[in-house]
C-alpha cells in the first residue's frame, strides 16, 4: 500500500508541473470564487427583498383590513357588531397562509381568522402562539407605527405585525400573521439551483479552460520542440513565428534574436580559436624548428648558438605578448577585468607613452611628434590608458616607413578628451577599414612592414577599443588614405560608472 502511494504522489506532482493544468486549476478556482461570491450576494439580496416584500404585503393587508373593518362597523359600537365587522373583514381579506387576530385595548381577543372557514390550519396548532403574541399590543402602542415580530411555529414560523388603531372611539390592536413557509421554499429552491448550477458551470469551465490553455500553449510546445532539436552546429535555424503581434510571437522573436546573438558569438569564438591557434602555431613552430636544427648538429660555434638563442628569445617574447593579449581579452569578455580608477592627468600619461615608444621609433628611424595640451585631469585607469595609447602608437610605428613621422595629439573638446595618433603609412583599403578592430586582423597586404619588425598578432587595436569602451569612450579610424592613417580615441572627462 505504501509503495502504491509513493508511486501516485510523483504522478500528481507531475500533473501540477504542467502549465496547462496549473492554468486550468487557477482559472477554475478564480471562477469558483467569483461564482460563490455572486451566489452568496444574490441569495442575500433576494432574501432581503423577499423579507421587505413580505413586510410590505402584511402592512398593506393590515391597512386594508382596518378600512374594511371601519366600513363594516358603521355607527354600531357593541361587542357583537365588532365581531361581525371583523368576521366580514376577515372573509374579504382571506388569503392562504395569512391570519388575522383582533383584540380590544384590554387585550381580549374579539375575533380570529382561525374561526372563519375555510381554515388552512387547525386552531389548536396556532392558538397558543397567537395568544402569547398579543403582547404586540403594548409594543405597538409604545412604537406608534406597529410592532414586528417573527413567531416560531408551524413549518417555518410566521411573520407578524401588531398594529394599533381606533374606530368609533374604541381602541383595537390588529395582529396580522403570514407564514414564512413559501419564502423558505423559494430560498431553498434558489440554494438548490446554485448547488448544482455552480459545480456544473465549473466543470464545463474547467474542461473548456483546459482545451483553451492547451490550444493557447501549443505554439510554446512547438517552439520547445524546435529548440530541443537545435545545437551548436545549427544555430542558423530560427523558430517559426505564427503571429508577431501577440505575446507568443514576441517570445519567439526574442528567442530568435537570442539565437542570432548566440550564432554570432559562436562564430566569433570559432574564428577567435582558429586565429589564436594560427598565431600561436607560428612562434611554436619556429621555436621547435630552431631547437631541432641546433640539436641536429652536435658541434656548433658559439656565434651560431647565440644566433639561435636570439631567435628563440624573440619568438618567446612574441609568444608571451600574444598570450598576455589573449588573457586580457578573455578577462575583458568575461567582465573580470575591473577598472582601477584614480585621479590623474591625461597629458602626463600621453607623455610617458611617447617616452616608452621612443626606442621603437629609433629602431625604424621614425620621428615622434607631440601635440599634447597641458593640464588635462581625468578619472581613469592609468595603466589601461597607457596600454591603449601605446598600442595605437606601436601600431602606427609598425606600419610607417623609415624617415616618416608619427604624431600623438591630445586635446579637450567640450566635455570630452580627444586623442589621435597619425602616421605616414600606405593607408588601409576602404574594403578593409571596417575590420581593422577585429581580433587577429592584419591588413598586411595594404600596410606592409619592414623586415626585422616583430609581427604582432592583430590584437592591439582590439584591446585599445575595449579599453576606450570600458571608460565609456570609443576608438575609431577617422582617416586612412595614401598619405597615412589616423586613429582617434574619445574619452569622457567624468569618471565611468
Amino acid at each position: 500500500m505504501k509503495n502504491t502511494q509513493d508511486r501516485d504522489l510523483p504522478e500528481s506532482r507531475h500533473m501540477l508541473d504542467s502549465v496547462r493544468v496549473r492554468l486550468t486549476v487557477w482559472y477554475t478556482l478564480v471562477l469558483a470564487g467569483a461564482l460563490i461570491c455572486l451566489a452568496v450576494l444574490t441569495y442575500f439580496l433576494y432574501s432581503r427583498d423577499i423579507s421587505r416584500r413580505t413586510d410590505s404585503n402584511i402592512k398593506q393587508l393590515a391597512e386594508a383590513f382596518i378600512t374594511t373593518f371601519n366600513a363594516e362597523l358603521g355607527d354600531e359600537t357593541g361587542p357583537s357588531a365588532v365581531k361581525d365587522a371583523a368576521h366580514e373583514a376577515m372573509l374579504e381579506h382571506h388569503f392562504r397562509d395569512t391570519f388575522f387576530v383582533l383584540a380590544n385595548d384590554s387585550g381580549v381577543v374579539q375575533q380570529t381568522s382561525f374561526d372563519v372557514p375555510p381554515a388552512e390550519h387547525s386552531k389548536d396548532s396556532l392558538t397558543a402562539e397567537v395568544m402569547s403574541s398579543l403582547s404586540f399590543r403594548s409594543l405597538a402602542s409604545s412604537g406608534g407605527a406597529g410592532g414586528w415580530r417573527t413567531i416560531q411555529g408551524g413549518k417555518d414560523g410566521y411573520r407578524g405585525l401588531a398594529l394599533p388603531f381606533s374606530s368609533r372611539g374604541q381602541n383595537f390592536t390588529l395582529l396580522v400573521l403570514q407564514s414564512l413557509h413559501p419564502q423558505r421554499e423559494m430560498l431553498e429552491d434558489i440554494r438548490n439551483t446554485f448547488l448544482w448550477a455552480i459545480p456544473a458551470a465549473l466543470l464545463l469551465a474547467g474542461i473548456g479552460g483546459y482545451f483553451l490553455a492547451r490550444k493557447s500553449l501549443a505554439p510554446i510546445a512547438a517552439m520547445a520542440s524546435q529548440a530541443r532539436d537545435m545545437g551548436a552546429a545549427d544555430l542558423g535555424r530560427r523558430l517559426a513565428v505564427a503571429n508577431d503581434r501577440d505575446e507568443l510571437g514576441h517570445l519567439a522573436q526574442t528567442f530568435n534574436h537570442l539565437l542570432e546573438r548566440l550564432e554570432k558569438s559562436f562564430e566569433q569564438q570559432r574564428r577567435f580559436m582558429a586565429d589564436a591557434s594560427h598565431e600561436l602555431r607560428t612562434p611554436v613552430a619556429i621555436l621547435r624548428g630552431e631547437t631541432e636544427v641546433t640539436l641536429a648538429r652536435p658541434e656548433r660555434s658559439p656565434a651560431e648558438y647565440r644566433e639561435t638563442l636570439a631567435i628563440l628569445r624573440e619568438e618567446s617574447c612574441r609568444l608571451a605578448r600574444i598570450i598576455e593579449d589573449l588573457f586580457t581579452l578573455a578577462r575583458a569578455d568575461a567582465g573580470q577585468y575591473p577598472l582601477i580608477l584614480k585621479s590623474t592627468y591625461l597629458d602626463e600619461i600621453a607623455g610617458e607613452v611617447l617616452v616608452r615608444a621612443r626606442s621603437l621609433a629609433v629602431c625604424k628611424n621614425i620621428m615622434l611628434n607631440s601635440a599634447i595640451e597641458h593640464d588635462l585631469p581625468i578619472q581613469a585607469d592609468e595603466g589601461l590608458l597607457q596600454r591603449m595609447l601605446l598600442n595605437l602608437v606601436d601600431n602606427a610605428i609598425k606600419y610607417s616607413p623609415p624617415g616618416s613621422t608619427v604624431t600623438l595629439a591630445c586635446r579637450r573638446e567640450a566635455e570630452r578628451y580627444v586623442l589621435s595618433v597619425s602616421d605616414n603609412g600606405p593607408g588601409i583599403p576602404v574594403d578593409l577599414q571596417s575590420r581593422v578592430f577585429d581580433r587577429f586582423f592584419r591588413a598586411d597586404k595594404a600596410r606592409s612592414r619592414t623586415e626585422g619588425d616583430s609581427s604582432g598578432a592583430g590584437l592591439g587595436l582590439s584591446i585599445a577599443r575595449w579599453i576606450a569602451e570600458a571608460h565609456r569612450g570609443q576608438v575609431t579610424l577617422t582617416c586612412s588614405d595614401n598619405s597615412g592613417s589616423t586613429f582617434t580615441a574619445t574619452l569622457p572627462i567624468s569618471a565611468p560608472v
